[in-house]
């Protein structure tokens, strides 16, 4: 297949592709990478699908770069790993973490990619039991699971660039190509080596300037945030027995309470069916609904006219909140038990790089440093501080 950022992408053998071909997979082409971003970004309309596949494609160039530099990884080790990497956002559902939000709670996506990894696993005669084991971090081998999940992983390196690309924000343009190339393993441990320490650098700013340019835009944390409230009211209607108009799918979700303890085979069978056209059809069905709060939150979101948000570095009072609360029931006659639901406050957090589970650097005396450590940038370490900043969102005017 042909990738506009990596040209043409080989499908390393017959089962990846069968894997690829299966409706779970076929799925996250109905799923977009970012959300409402595309209300900012017009062009970042790309899927998880796209994500996905450019993945596995960078996951071989890892496996090629350290087989080159004598790291042993033998034929099912590679397989695995690149069924991992394909896999490992399998779970998302539409419109990502604000399904997290509202109708499925308590299960994170991680945890619904593994229920659908077993399920392919017993589809597919346990040919995907290594990378189960991978994904989980239970092989013996601890930088496999480095390269599906840390702080410099496969899935960093993709989204990081096609995000980039997508949106036209130039400042998250890493270097993949480079990065990889200058991987090795030391200690059974993920590594770059000391002439790649700008590449990372690089990369860890790039990830700051994304989250606060892209990820984190105003405009975008407001829709999402807006999203959510739609779904939370239109459960809350569900629960109440209020005719909904929505698909089968997403219907199973509003009207029924879906936790991880309840979240069985047949939960897993319609969740591989829910994406981001059944939520968009309800929205545009719930702008005539007769719920005003439904119909009211659906139309600012179908027509992009969304709530004002507020960012500052303090916290929000109570009073600043009650005064936009009092605006809000004054002048749109909204009775006070629904205001929630138009004015609210939050917090977005922003950490580019954590000393936890560092990058390591490895020197030509076999020593390995935490790149905040080994740079000479002193802003790394500043990079290491996470940074917080509080929002409150209300209507301009209804």
């Amino acid at each position: 297949m042909n990738d506009p950022i990596y040209g043409f992408i080989t499908i390393p053998n017959s089962l990846i592709f069968d894997i690829i071909e299966h409706p779970y997979f076929q799925r996250l082409r109905r799923v977009t990478q970012m959300g409402f971003s595309n209300l900012v970004y017009p062009g970042a309309n790309h899927t998880r699908f796209h994500h996905a596949i450019g993945c596995m494609h960078l996951m071989q160039k890892a496996v090629r770069v350290l087989r080159f530099k004598e790291v042993e990884i033998s034929e099912d080790e590679a397989n695995a790993l690149y069924i991992a990497i394909l896999l490992h956002d399998i779970g998302h559902g539409a419109f990502s973490h604000a399904l997290e939000h509202s109708i499925v709670n308590g299960i994170s996506h991680e945890e619904i990619s593994l229920k659908f990894m077993k399920k392919l696993n017993s589809e597919f005669d346990g040919q995907l039991g290594l990378a189960i084991k991978i994904f989980e971090g239970k092989y013996k081998r601890g930088f496999f699971n480095q390269l599906i999940s840390s702080q410099l992983d496969i899935d960093r390196l993709d989204y990081l660039k096609r995000d980039s690309f997508y949106t036209g924000v130039t400042e998250g343009n890493i270097s993949s190509d480079r990065l990889i190339a200058m991987m090795n393993v030391a200690n059974d441990e993920l590594v770059i080596e000391k002439k790649g320490i700008y590449s990372v650098e690089k990369f860890i700013i790039a990830r700051r300037l994304m989250y606060w340019q892209v990820y984190l835009h105003k405009t975008g944390l407001v829709a999402e945030n807006m999203l959510v409230k739609i779904l939370q009211r239109a459960k809350e209607l569900a629960t109440q027995n209020v005719e909904l108009p929505a698909t089968k799918t997403l219907q199973y979700f509003l009207y029924n309470q879906i936790s991880k303890e309840n979240f069985t085979d047949k939960t897993l069978e319609v969740f591989s069916r829910l994406d981001d056209y059944d939520v968009l059809s309800a929205i545009k069905e719930w702008t005539t609904h007769s719920d005003q709060v439904l119909s009211e939150l659906s139309k600012m979101i179908m027509n992009r006219n969304l709530l004002k948000i507020k960012i500052q570095d303090q916290n929000f009072t109570k009073e600043e909140i009650n005064i936009q609360v009092n605006k809000l029931i004054s002048k749109n006659n909204i009775a006070a038990e629904f205001a929630p639901f138009f004015v609210f406050s939050g917090i977005v957090k922003n950490q580019a790089y954590q000393t936890k589970n560092p990058i390591k650097i490895l020197f030509k005396n076999n020593k390995t440093i935490d790149i905040a450590s080994a740079s000479d940038q002193l802003n790394l370490q500043a990079l290491t501080k996470p940074v917080e900043k509080f929002y409150l969102c209300y209507p301009k005017k209804m």
